[in-house]
């Protein structure tokens, strides 16, 4: 068993930036950091939260896992399967404690939040567009659970649509890149019940209205945020032209890379006009 491998199960990019979004979250809710307590507990408890989802994920994929990503700790014997699942029990404990720290409304969506990875990773992800739309939601609760813990909405529900979006088109795309290992394990993902080419439509359309999205911020008086996600928006709406163009793994892994370039790039964009 590698010691790299508890670190790298998390996928602690994905993680952090999860962490920095929930951050952002507070921040877009009262227009200015929160407190270091409150901004610590956030950045922790979503951290913990998706490093746990990602875990779990893994050892429910195993088996697929070994066709679409055998570099991955599980399939490559970095560490066994029971491993994995009591890691990410625990990592979903502490989160839990750390949450009640914040506040009870912080504390009840993180429950909601961490039974939905459970449910997903278990049974919901193998069900056509279902799985997508959990995943996205989870995305898109995310900057919420930042507004939740400092307990004020804010213009934190604008970069919420705008997660919430985005990742449905990435989910989708990804879904296509994934279709042969999804085959091979009975799978019926949006892809393989509707085909490639239908797929990719819904996909770029997702984007497409994430573009739209991006321009809520103007309703508020909030129009540096929108000229700071001019370049995002384009990158966003070049990965639809990619995936719309050809449906192949290749271009479907360019264009859901690209997607969550935007995703990042997304968050600093709000975060300077939050700031701003």
């Amino acid at each position: 068993m590698e010691f790299k491998a508890f670190i790298e199960i998390t996928r602690p990019h994905n993680c952090a930036l999860a962490g920095v979004v929930g951050i952002l979250g507070s921040i877009v809710a009262v227009g200015h950091l929160p407190d270091a307590l409150t901004t610590a507990l956030v950045f922790l408890v979503v951290t913990l939260g998706c490093a746990g989802g990602n875990t779990i994920n893994d050892y429910f994929d195993y088996e697929i896992d070994k066709i679409n990503r055998p570099d991955r700790p599980l399939p490559r014997g970095a560490m066994d399967r029971r491993t994995a699942l009591y890691y990410s029990l625990l990592l979903f404990a502490v989160g839990l404690v750390l949450a009640y720290m914040i506040n009870v409304y912080a504390f009840l969506l993180a429950i909601i939040a961490y039974a939905a990875m459970f449910l997903y990773a278990w049974k919901l992800k193998p069900l056509p567009f279902v799985g997508n739309l959990v995943v996205a939601g989870l995305t898109g609760a995310t900057p919420l659970y930042g507004a939740v813990s400092v307990e004020h909405l804010g213009l934190a529900g604008y970069l919420a649509v705008c997660a919430f979006l985005v990742n449905v088109a990435r989910e989708v795309i990804k879904d296509i890149e994934d279709v042969e290992g999804d085959l091979a394990k009975g799978a019926r993902t949006l892809p393989i019940v509707w085909g490639k080419r239908n797929a990719a439509y819904l996909g770029a359309a997702f984007a497409v209205l994430t573009v739209v999205a991006s321009f809520l911020p103007i309703t508020a008086g909030v129009g540096l945020g929108y000229y700071a996600m001019v370049p995002v928006d384009l990158i966003i709406l070049y990965a639809a032209y990619l995936i719309l163009r050809s449906q192949d793994r290749e271009a479907a892994h360019s264009s859901q890379k690209l997607l969550k370039v935007s995703i990042f790039l997304a968050v600093m964009a709000f975060l300077v006009a939050a700031l701003v």
